[in-house]
């Protein structure tokens, strides 16, 4: 029986997002790590390796798929209450012992994270998608940047088919592979996990590259907004909260955070649960920083109106929810507040047409998706 590693090799094809350096070895642009791969050597993903002086990356399958409403990526500003489609493959390049989609994104780190891969391919997924009524394919569960080409493919018959497209990714990446991306995404959710890089770099990383990444993505105009999971002891402090916020708020004051409650997962067992009042009081200094769209996440109908989308100049609430679902919707079809006439900024669909689900659900017709590995 070949291990998964085994498995995972042969589905694969040549990428785009290298090249070659002078003394051979390849120079992977897929994230932030930019590893220098010498011949048979993985790249920190676990995925992406040179063989044969050519940089092999993955292709062909999904780790998962699921039906989500938009609200769950998170994404408040853009198309509430329709239906994301979102598949994953395996891999990252981060350890976070935290990650609560650990059995995708450590799984060839971990013996314990295993979740079959599936065959699949780019019209069948984008098929698939429109069969659920979906309005937006999201590249998600791993890290979509160390899977880009394969994002991309997925992402090219999903616009031909009317559909919009979304990452949601720990913002780890390089200015190449975000150039890559440019034309093929409309939507990217980065995870600002922290604003010290001691703690990034007990994750695997650096801050340096996501900061840039936030800032390049938000002048390439692609809709941003960033989801910070507060942790205590670890990236609840005011003082880097201040500064989190400030940074965001120097990008542009109209990028969405979310400030979400973090619970025990994976390996991370021993911090307390975050309480609604931590939330608060981040949201306050979030606010205080000057960002004009502060949500409070994961603890529905707990921390007052910051589930809900309010306009930025008059504060009539526009959108109103619990959780994931849509209380009541009053955005303009030009995307702007029906009291004041304020834009409001985000990707508005030209109508509200109402909500598919609040809750995540597994797509029917999932059995047409072969178990290549189990």
């Amino acid at each position: 029986m070949p291990s998964l590693a085994d498995t995972l090799a042969r589905e694969t094809r040549e990428g785009e997002l290298y090249e070659t350096m002078p003394d051979g070895r390849l120079r992977c642009y897929a994230c932030g790590h930019c590893c220098p791969l010498p011949e048979g050597a993985l790249g920190v993903c676990k995925v992406r390796f040179n063989e044969g002086g050519r940089l092999m990356v993955p292709w062909g399958y999904v780790g998962g798929v699921q039906c989500d409403p938009i609200e769950k990526k998170p994404f408040f500003h853009a198309h509430p209450g329709s239906l994301a489609y979102s598949f994953g493959m395996l891999g990252c390049d981060l350890h976070c012992g935290y990650c609560q989609n650990w059995v995708t994104s450590q799984a060839l780190r971990d013996p314990a994270a295993v979740s079959p891969p599936l065959s699949a391919s780019p019209d069948a997924l984008v098929a698939d998608a429109l069969r659920q009524g979906a309005r937006v394919l999201v590249s998600t569960y791993n890290e979509p940047l160390i899977t880009s080409e394969w994002a991309v493919a997925v992402f090219k018959e999903a616009r031909a088919a009317g559909l919009s497209t979304g990452f949601v990714s720990n913002g780890n990446g390089t200015p190449r592979v975000l150039e890559y991306l440019r034309p093929w995404v409309d939507l990217y959710k980065v995870d600002l996990k922290s604003f010290d890089d001691r703690h990034y770099r007990e994750l695997g990383g650096r801050i340096q590259p996501v900061l840039d990444t936030i800032r390049r993505l938000h002048a390439m105009d692609v809709w941003v907004e960033i989801v910070t999971l507060l942790i205590a002891g670890f990236n609840d402090s005011r003082d880097e909260l201040v500064r989190l916020t400030e940074f965001v708020a120097s990008v542009s004051p109209d990028i969405p955070w979310h400030v979400t409650a973090f619970h025990a997962d994976y390996k991370m067992t021993e911090p307390g649960n975050t309480t609604a009042d931590m939330l608060l009081e981040a949201a306050a200094l979030g606010r205080a920083a000057g960002l004009r769209h502060v949500y409070a996440g994961n603890l529905p109908g707990q921390v007052g109106d910051l589930e809900d989308t309010r306009c930025a100049a008059c504060r009539e609430p526009l959108v109103r929810r619990y959780g994931y679902y849509i209380r009541e919707y009053r955005i303009r079809d030009d995307g702007s507040c029906p009291r004041c006439g304020t834009a409001v900024p985000g990707r508005w669909s030209r109508s509200f047409d109402g909500q598919i689900t609040s809750r995540p659900f597994l797509p029917g017709g999932r059995s047409r998706l072969k178990v290549l590995w189990s």
